[in-house]
């Protein structure tokens, strides 16, 4: 039998949660700025800490997804400028044909001189989004999303099954029909055309229908859905805080984002919002009686990852109040930018997670050395050994609640 891969409690990777808040200071400190190095820069920390600290799990290598993804930006924006951009002086490099538009579409042109200073600028605007995906793909290569569903407050427990469950419906149905139509090929009948689809479209759907009877009988022996009664003052106390920390939090986030919108840059308000938020959501689940089986803990690994996202957007965030020159890109004139020195030391703090975050390890157990095999009495009766179906499920079940096996 094979040997079934079995996490130790001890050897966990890093909280999912600390993972997606670096991600998140990372994207946040990228769209605080317009300067190419920098953007490059941070490019560069989230792409090296990816293939520091990534496992072979199956999400591991979505953040080639978010590199595709991201230059396909850049060339749709320098595209779209092409064609539809303002026409501003500048060196021209090429002259496309123009579309003569009515007078009351004067703002608008198709066509005509494209300039230097024109694609540059539409260059760095695509690289500041596909910066700001690629931080959040290395935060899908890293954390895993079985953790991250266990790690959800106990009140957005459910409404995160549904989303997981909705989410994996799609690859599931691609899944069954490759199935369906292989075994179909096997035995010699048709895949294609009518009939074929014909032949697959039932067992599809028996096999869907099974699925959602599994899914739904799993789900409630499990509690899916059950509440404990609250009094009516608990209630509206989360409901106003929840609202509350909500409403701050977005301002707060504007204005971290948006550089001088908001006094401190919106981080007052980010705090605010999200103690209100917290305190909301706890007082919430009460109302959610949900127990976790070996739940993930935050320790200092989780701290200094946090912290090293949070440096970085600070760093900006200062930058941008101070005015120090070099966060933003002009093309107009067009001139090589400037490299601001607090911001790029804030950038490779970011790097700290590529040292201090664990990687999650998993033990294998081997069948039993020669000489056990030689004398049976001595041979362990492990999952790598001569198990029995009791053991083998027991360590599967273990295996799935530890988030190593989907």
């Amino acid at each position: 039998m094979s040997p079934v891969a079995r996490t130790t409690a001890g050897r966990r990777g890093l909280h999912p949660g600390a993972w997606w808040l670096w991600a998140a200071c990372m994207a946040a400190a990228a769209s605080r700025t317009t300067n190419p190095i920098l953007l490059l820069l941070i490019g560069a920390v989230a792409v090296y800490v990816v293939a520091a600290r990534r496992t072979a799990a199956p999400w591991s290598r979505s953040l080639v997804l978010f590199l595709r993804l991201g230059l396909f930006v850049i060339v749709l924006r320098v595209v779209l400028v092409m064609v539809f951009g303002n026409r501003v002086g500048g060196h021209v490099l090429f002259t496309l044909p123009q579309v003569p538009l009515p007078a009351w579409a004067a703002g608008v042109s198709i066509g005509g001189p494209v300039t230097a200073e024109a694609v540059i600028g539409a260059a760095v605007e695509g690289l500041r989004l596909a910066v700001v995906l690629v931080c959040f793909g290395a935060a899908n290569s890293l954390a895993s999303p079985y953790r991250l569903l266990r790690c959800l407050p106990a009140v957005l427990y459910e409404a995160g099954v549904a989303i997981t469950v909705s989410l994996a419906f799609a690859p599931e149905l691609v899944m069954a029909v490759g199935d369906v139509r292989e075994a179909r090929r096997l035995r010699g009948r048709p895949t294609r055309g009518l009939s074929g689809l014909r032949g697959t479209a039932v067992p599809v759907l028996e096999r869907a229908l099974d699925r959602s009877l599994q899914l739904a009988a799993s789900m409630d022996a499990r509690g899916y859905g059950r509440r404990v009664a609250v009094g009516r003052g608990i209630r509206r106390w989360a409901g106003a805080t929840t609202a509350g920390g909500i409403l701050l939090l977005l301002a707060g986030i504007y204005g971290v984002l948006a550089a001088g919108s908001l006094p401190w840059g919106g981080i007052p308000f980010v705090a605010v919002g999200a103690v209100l938020l917290g305190a909301g959501l706890a007082t919430s689940g009460r109302r959610t009686n949900r127990t976790r089986y070996r739940a993930d803990v935050w320790r200092t690994p989780e701290w200094l990852v946090t912290a090293s996202g949070g440096v970085a957007l600070a760093t900006m965030v200062i930058a941008g109040i101070l005015g120090v020159p070099g966060l933003e890109f002009s093309a107009y004139p067009l001139a090589a930018p400037t490299l601001p020195l607090l911001a790029t030391v804030g950038v490779l703090v970011g790097l700290v997670p590529a040292w201090v975050a664990p990687v999650e390890r998993t033990s294998r157990r081997v069948p039993a050395p020669a000489a056990a095999a030689a004398d049976p009495s001595t041979a362990r009766p492990d999952v790598g050994t001569d198990a029995g179906p009791d053991t083998v499920a027991t360590a599967l079940v273990s295996a799935r609640i530890e988030g190593t096996v989907p």
